[in-house]
């Protein structure tokens, strides 16, 4: 058989049918019934609804009706919303390159009228009756209706039953339908969406307004529990490039660490009102948990960027999901500055305002931070040679205020009647004097978020006493994270320590790690790793940071490497940096088992008031827990 059999017949070069070219175009548009749903609420959205309702059968495979209270479509106009390229959102390239619109590619309609049945009914404003067209046929015809649209998709991939064999079980493209409709709730909250299935009402979200209309779409969507285990966002970014109409505005919400989850199904970044999945946003935000979260835990956020249209391409992929950013730089820094930001300050404050009476509304904590006793001085912490801190270094942070001696509160009841019967003067003096304790107990208490020391338990837990109840701080985690913080603020950007290797470690290296090598090499040597062509495909680690000369210098390369090609090596020489910097707090901070004065423990509570981040430790562990005197009272069975 010589290589002449194989060759295929010359075919020659011809259009191809409308109807084929809608039905390739289909194939990118339009995955499941969500892919349409997504769509149509678009268009619902361009057109000004204030009330959007989807109705589906059989997970939207046999019937999908988006109906909208919108412009509606002049009848003349109708004919042409089934036409591949016939849109209202755009007329010329000025308009593509600065798109505020959901929808504006102009070939979702005519491609889900490809693969399905599809009708459109329609009544403009003033109109004396709406139109309903018939996309098989083409026949409009006078029907009744009030103003705005409704887009009828029956037996979706019937012409295409290949496709529609890919498609799962009716509860499951139910449940991506709903997703599909929440992504553009979380986004327009002056929105109302209702979502029935089968005849039966499935979802519904009625319109908000006002300051807190966000905060209530976001409690309505994804739980009360979403807004209480959160804190807002708030942050614009200056302008980086001469010439740019504005910065980035970054705002929302985002969960606080010990919300996390096993899997990142409550991530939400929107782009000028666009759900999108985008590498750039989702690295943003995971990078600023990085300090906070625990293991692989996913956070959870939904956060809202503004920018210019012009500086952003939403014309990416048919589906617009994806976009690309004029600089992605300058985005990324905005969204990590702005979760960073929100997170860093303690929550003491916050949590303590939240177990106050309820306003009603969903408003963030916006109270100072509670004063310092009078003569407490904010001090330079001392690190020694070893980076250690020592726990008698504590007692220099808190000066008491002035209040009766631990001893005298707690005075036995049996010590107090013999010693109170010898005369009523004491008797008097005695009833002052606990009147005296009392309330000094009660105003350091409530004046701190974290409370007032009382005890320290089996050497590893604190507790204290504050407002709501009882504190229980892990004292190792949180001296930590205070020492790692102080660290990071005081040590001023410089090459990390490197040690040489005897002999150098080699390894083959891909092109990519070899000119990333090459072209980062200062980058480098500022995180203390000397990596260096050995031969045209093999690279040679020659030194590493000294307190990882232990560890295995390859894989120390190729992530770092990899790492450099990805990312920007800002971030990378930063993240390295903390990393080394939380090694040395951990061996600095006071260990379990080690006995505290009340002075210590009191000092380590101010501290961790007033420190960034002391809600975790450097691992992602949480530092502290309150326990309310509710659930005191629940755990003892008060009240019942």
């Amino acid at each position: 058989m010589n290589a002449a059999s194989h060759t295929a017949p010359r075919r020659p070069i011809r259009e191809l049918p409308d109807e084929l070219i809608s039905q390739i175009a289909a194939g990118e548009v339009v995955e499941r019934p969500a892919s349409v749903v997504r769509e149509l609420v678009d268009n619902a959205l361009d057109a000004g609804a204030t009330q959007i309702t989807v109705r589906l059968l059989a997970g939207g495979v046999r019937l999908i009706a988006v109906e909208d209270n919108g412009f509606g479509i002049l009848p003349g106009e109708l004919p042409i919303a089934f036409k591949r390229h016939a849109t209202s959102k755009i007329s010329n390239l000025h308009d593509l390159e600065s798109v505020g619109t959901m929808g504006f590619r102009g070939e979702a309609l005519a491609a889900i009228n490809s693969i399905a049945d599809c009708a459109i009914l329609s009544r403009v404003e003033g109109q004396n009756s709406a139109y309903l067209l018939d996309g098989r046929t083409g026949e409009l015809k006078p029907v009744a209706r009030s103003t705005g649209t409704t887009v009828e998709v029956k037996e979706l991939f019937f012409s295409t039953p290949a496709r529609r064999k890919f498609l799962k079980t009716d509860a499951t493209e139910l449940a991506h339908c709903i997703e599909s409709v929440r992504r553009h709730a979380l986004a327009r909250p002056d929105v109302g969406f209702a979502i029935w299935h089968e005849g039966k009402l499935v979802e519904q979200w009625r319109a908000c307004s006002g300051e807190d209309a966000l905060a209530q779409r976001l409690a309505d969507v994804l739980g009360e529990d979403f807004i209480s285990q959160s804190v807002a966002v708030d942050y614009s970014s200056s302008v980086a490039q001469p010439g740019a109409l504005h910065g980035v505005r970054v705002w929302g919400r985002a969960g606080v660490p010990d919300a996390a989850r096993s899997r990142a199904d409550q991530q939400f970044c929107y782009v000028n009102g666009r759900f999108v999945r985008d590498k750039v946003l989702t690295h943003a935000a995971r990078s600023a948990y990085e300090d906070v979260l625990h293991g692989h835990r996913q956070p959870v956020y939904a956060l809202y960027v503004e920018i210019d249209p012009a500086r952003v391409d939403v014309n990416v992929h048919p589906t617009k999901i994806e976009v690309r950013f004029r600089d992605s730089r300058e985005v990324h820094q905005a969204v990590r500055h702005a979760v960073e930001n929100a997170l860093a300050a303690p929550r003491a404050l916050a949590a303590a305002q939240a177990a106050t009476p309820s306003t009603g509304t969903y408003e963030e904590a916006k109270l100072p931070l509670a004063p310092a006793p009078a003569n407490w001085t904010q001090p330079a912490m001392n690190f020694g040679p070893s980076g250690g801190h020592r726990v008698s270094d504590l007692a220099a942070l808190w000066q008491p205020a002035a209040h009766p001696p631990q001893d005298a509160i707690r005075t036995e009841p049996a010590e107090v009647s013999a010693w109170a019967s010898t005369s009523p003067a004491r008797t008097e003096n005695l009833e002052r004097s606990t009147d005296t304790a009392q309330t000094s107990r009660e105003e350091t208490s409530g004046t701190w978020p974290l409370g007032r020391a009382l005890a320290q338990l089996q050497g590893i837990y604190i507790l204290a006493e504050n407002a709501q109840g009882l504190v229980v701080v892990d004292m190792h985690a949180a001296h930590e994270r205070i020492v790692y913080e102080r660290l990071k603020n005081q040590l001023d950007v410089q090459a990390i320590a490197s040690q040489p290797l005897l002999i150098p470690a080699t390894f083959a290296a891909t092109p990519q790690e070899v000119a990333t090598a090459e072209a980062h090499a200062a980058t480098l040597n500022t995180l203390g790793l000397e990596i260096s062509p050995f031969s045209p495909k093999t690279l040679a680690v020659r030194a590493v940071p000294a307190t990882l000369v232990q560890g295995d210098a390859v894989e120390l390369a190729r992530s770092v490497l990899a790492e450099l090609a990805q990312h920007d090596a800002s971030s990378v020489i930063e993240r390295a940096r903390n990393e080394l910097l939380a090694t040395m707090a951990c061996h600095g901070a006071v260990r379990a088992n080690r006995r505290l004065t009340f002075d210590e423990m009191n000092a380590l509570l101010r501290q961790m008031e007033e420190t960034e981040r002391s809600d975790q430790c450097n691992h992602g562990r949480p530092t502290w827990r309150q326990v309310t005197i509710k659930d005191l009272d629940a755990l003892f069975l008060r009240g019942r």
